[in-house]
């Protein structure tokens, strides 16, 4: 059974959350304000973390911020608040969120988003088979078990949907993937076309990339999306 925390101050939307969460057989903590969400972070085992941004004490990007510093690179978080303007949403994504849902939203679509962040975030799949792939592309590797990723022997520290950007461009070597099908694939379901976040993250994850590399990797397709290639 996984165990989700609600970092929300809101009590009653908390109470809505946790009542339906339990009801689909979710084990959920809550906590009122951000310094308590970080405490029991690091006391609890949490298999999802649901953070509101207007929080007391320490607002949820400062918190999403401080998972991720803490280590808790591959703890989903699903940003859950009323600030859904294009660039509250980049700037969620910016701190190391996974996802983001605008309040007012429908519980059958956070269960959904819900989900699908858990199943990314597992190191078995459908059959319980343990998967131990390794991608090798150039002077670059990423192994799907132990979630490491290596250029010239160099570990590069990815957040959890920096490595599934850089897992499916290392699953199509060469194949240019247009931005509905890194949407579709990456982060599951499809975000308002308003929003960059594809761009944001490609730009992110090209930087730790080129950090210990003398060729960029992944090239922008003008009009067409984005390639991995082993070009100068």
């Amino acid at each position: 059974m996984s165990t989700i925390l609600i970092i929300e101050d809101e009590q009653h939307v908390a109470d809505l959350i946790k009542q339906s969460l339990e009801e689909e057989g979710y084990n959920v903590l809550h906590a009122a304000d951000g310094l308590k969400g970080i405490e029991l972070i690091k006391s609890e085992n949490i298999q999802l973390v649901i953070l509101d941004i207007l929080l007391p004490k320490m607002n949820g990007l400062e918190v999403c911020r401080q998972i991720r510093n803490d280590g808790y690179t591959d703890l989903p978080v699903l940003i859950l608040t009323a600030l859904g303007s294009a660039e509250n949403i980049v700037l969620g994504f910016d701190t190391g969120a996974d996802d983001y849902l605008a309040k007012p939203f429908k519980l059958i679509e956070l269960k959904a988003r819900i989900k699908n962040l858990l199943r990314r975030s597992e190191f078995f799949d459908a059959n319980g088979t343990v998967i131990n792939d390794i991608y090798k592309f150039a002077d670059l590797e990423l192994n799907d078990y132990t979630k490491k990723v290596t250029r010239n022997n160099n570990e590069i520290s990815l957040t959890s949907t920096e490595y599934r950007l850089l897992l499916e461009f290392m699953k199509n070597p060469t194949k240019v993937l247009n931005r509905g099908d890194l949407l579709d694939n990456v982060w599951g379901i499809n975000f308002d076309n308003g929003t960059n976040v594809v761009d944001v993250y490609v730009n992110y994850l090209r930087k730790k990339l080129d950090k210990f590399g003398d060729k960029k990797l992944i090239h922008t397709v003008t009009g067409m999306g984005y390639v991995l290639k082993n070009d100068a």
